[in-house]
């Protein structure tokens, strides 16, 4: 009888476990539409920092599995199908795009980030100067000082959140304006005032 609680309780975390785990018809249905597939991030990517505006972020976030954790509805990380083999030593100056699946009962959204974890701080903001330079000019020039001055505060970054999906659908609002009005997730760093900011 003394056993019949633990019996209990693991009952119960088992069937939490595989109810996380299954994916609703609507969440399945995206995942094929979009050739995703199942996927564990590299813990270096996880761990680490990221922003969330392409051209001119104005704060950096933290950990992006402190992201993951603060969803309310089960979350499921997904990849590309063709990606979901890559060798484990891939270069380091590749990058992945990583689908943080959100799975509510109304909606599905897709967190769209980019791995890029397999760089220094310094090395990201490098790969990003080839990408946007042309695009943005001085723009970009004054977002890679605030990064730079990010760095040595300690609060470099290896990921990028990069759209926000609703049921197959892009949202126009920044995902960074979502993170911080929508969801109240609460950065660590702001670029414009060059500080960390207080948890």
């Amino acid at each position: 009888m003394r056993l019949l609680p633990i019996f209990l309780g693991f009952l119960l975390l088992v069937g939490h476990g595989a109810t996380a785990l299954a994916a609703s018809d609507k969440a399945a249905a995206l995942r094929q539409a979009n050739g995703l597939a199942v996927f564990t991030p590299p813990e270096k990517f996880l761990a680490g920092n990221f922003v969330a505006d392409e051209m001119n972020p104005e704060v950096i976030f933290g950990a992006v599995k402190s992201f993951a954790a603060s969803r309310k509805c089960p979350t499921t990380w997904l990849i590309e199908s063709g990606d979901k083999d890559r060798p484990a030593g891939f270069g380091a100056h590749a990058e992945y795009t990583l689908y943080l699946e959100e799975d509510c009962p109304d909606q599905v959204v897709y967190y769209v980030f980019i791995d890029q974890s397999g760089l220094t701080p310094q090395q990201w903001i490098e790969w990003r100067e080839k990408f946007h330079k042309s695009k943005a000019g001085e723009q970009f020039d004054s977002a890679k000082s605030k990064l730079e001055q990010a760095c040595t505060a300690g609060c470099g970054v290896g990921a990028e959140l990069r759209f926000i999906q609703k049921n197959g659908e892009l949202m126009a609002k920044s995902p960074e304006a979502v993170l911080r009005q929508d969801l109240k997730f609460a950065p660590i760093y702001d670029l414009n005032q060059g500080k960390k900011l207080s948890p």
